[in-house]
């Protein structure tokens, strides 16, 4: 697809789309009390505010590209990664949340620097600055940048500039509640386009049943053989809890709108919404892939399933409108991530040196921050494109593997074991960072596993073997300290939850187990 497939019709949807959320985004600016907090939205997110901002926030250009290309490979397994997720989701809300609110935190370096002093707070907090720069804003961007580059011919830095102008625009002018806003709107458009797409495919293909028929019987797995290479079962099974309790529960991009919420039980129904939406990863964003396969079998490149069918089932007009949705979710991401990285700079680094800083000073830093982290977000941007043979679905997943297992070992351990210390805490931060890290380069680039099959395990597994590392030497420092330290933190007292919220994950948890039930041996 090339920018000459863009109509005159199209162009104007996608004119339309920008002045539309230019809009919303100056609104909710408008709306933000003079004074108050850029980055926590006055603690004012309702619970649709909450699931939508943290779907949209996970629904990155990745999710829609690759998902389709991993559909059109390997058939629907490829949404453990979407669907396992409640689990986590679950935890936050009924583990994690009641404590992050009852401790009132704005951002969670400063929840585990209560727990495990000052030290730990700062290394958590360059830690945080480093995922998002990385995971959130780089990946995000080259993903972006790959599908803006096909469309416009243009170079991958210009590309990754002008998600990055529209994104850092209502972070700098709204902070949180404009990006809040923007997501919930975002997102039901999202849904909308990506339900139109699936169902036009559908219809295309001759129905379900035309579908199923078209496509192996294996595509309807959501388990496979412990021998694939690609997604086997166990090291899902034990792998994904490591990315899934670092993802959904301690990393900031993620939580910060739970952390906004007007009350808990607006934050756990908040939660509650995004584990419904999650299911909705599988039709929306891996059934077109298998549609694709169904419908162009012949097809090269698996990276190109999604747009295929775009291009081939959309008229004129709705190509535009899918352009806007593709755009929709990188300014949901990157905009999420530009908002949790100056929170955390502003509030946990920045701070230190100025405790007394005024909310003007604060808010002033907070943009400037932004630009800056944009910018160098575009420089690693270019630093990964410059890499070739990356598979996005892979490496995407990969990295947030060995990223994980540190800040999963710390939270859980702080939250759960009242014995570990600060020692403990700061070793898995920094040579348990440095070894994961350390491991995730040999495998991605030295040593690649695809050159060398036998010496590697899944990453997944390594994850899991990584986090056991990490949290046995926690373990041994801190049975062996003699004079632990550490600090027990005081939440209040921790509210039962309501019994709507209660009703609605029992829901949630009974739909999850029919939906593996169901897709597990077709």
């Amino acid at each position: 697809m090339n920018v000459k497939f863009l109509e005159p019709l199209d162009w104007a949807i996608l004119a339309a789309y920008f002045i539309i959320l230019m809009g919303i985004g100056i609104w909710a600016s408008l709306k933000r009390k003079k004074g108050s907090s850029l980055f926590m939205a006055e603690h004012s997110l309702s619970w649709y505010h909450i699931g939508f901002s943290m779907w949209g926030t996970n629904v990155g250009p990745s999710m829609l590209i690759a998902s389709a290309s991993a559909g059109f490979t390997t058939g629907v397994v490829s949404g453990n990664y979407a669907w396992y997720a409640f689990v986590f989701i679950c935890l936050l809300a009924f583990v994690f949340a009641p404590r992050y609110l009852g401790a009132k935190v704005t951002t969670l370096p400063e929840f585990m620097g209560r727990r495990f002093g000052q030290s730990t707070r700062n290394i958590l907090a360059w830690y945080t600055i480093v995922t998002i720069l990385i995971s959130w804003l780089a990946l995000t961007l080259f993903a972006g940048g790959i599908l803006i580059r096909q469309i416009f011919d243009i170079p991958m830095w210009q590309s990754a500039l002008i998600l990055l102008l529209v994104s850092a625009f209502f972070t700098i002018a709204g902070g949180l509640k404009a990006v809040a806003y923007t997501n919930v709107y975002q997102m039901v458009l999202l849904i909308v386009v990506s339900a139109a797409l699936t169902i036009v495919g559908l219809v295309k293909v001759g129905g379900i049943d035309g579908l199923v028929a078209a496509v192996p019987s294996d595509y309807w797995n959501m388990f496979r053989p412990n021998d694939d290479p690609a997604f086997p079962w166990l090291p899902i099974l034990l792998g994904y809890p490591i990315m899934g309790v670092w993802f959904w529960c301690t990393d900031q991009s993620m939580v910060q709108p739970v952390l906004a919420a007007k009350n808990l039980k607006q934050g756990q129904l908040g939660a509650n919404l995004t584990g419904w939406l999650k299911i909705l990863d599988v039709p929306l964003y891996i059934v077109p892939g298998i549609i694709c396969f169904a419908l162009f079998p012949t097809l090269q490149n698996p990276d190109e399933a999604y747009m295929t069918l775009v291009t081939n089932l959309f008229p004129v007009g709705m190509v535009g409108m899918v352009m806007a949705v593709l755009t929709a979710a990188l300014v949901s991401t990157v905009g999420s991530a530009l908002n949790a990285l100056s929170t955390v700079f502003t509030i946990d680094i920045y701070m230190k040196y100025r405790p007394k800083a005024s909310e003007k000073e604060m808010i002033s830093v907070g943009r400037l921050v932004t630009v800056v982290g944009a910018i160098i977000s575009i420089v690693i941007c270019i630093a990964i494109d410059s890499i070739k043979g990356l598979d996005l679905f892979n490496v995407f997943q990969s990295v947030l593997g060995f990223i994980a297992p540190p800040m999963a070992a710390v939270f859980l351990f702080g939250v759960f074991w009242k014995r570990a210390t600060t020692r403990a805490a700061n070793f898995a931060l920094t040579f348990g960072t440095a070894f994961s890290l350390l491991v995730g380069v040999l495998y991605l680039w030295v040593f690649p596993s695809e050159d060398y099959p036998g010496v590697w395990p899944h990453f997944m597994m390594l994850s899991f073997d990584l986090f056991v590392a990490i949290s046995v030497g926690m373990f041994i420092i801190s049975m062996f300290e003699k004079k632990p330290q550490g600090n027990a933190l005081d939440y209040g007292t921790l509210p039962k939850p309501s019994s709507s919220v209660v009703v609605l994950w029992v829901l949630l948890i009974l739909v999850m187990i029919a939906l593996y039930t169901f897709f597990n041996g077709h």
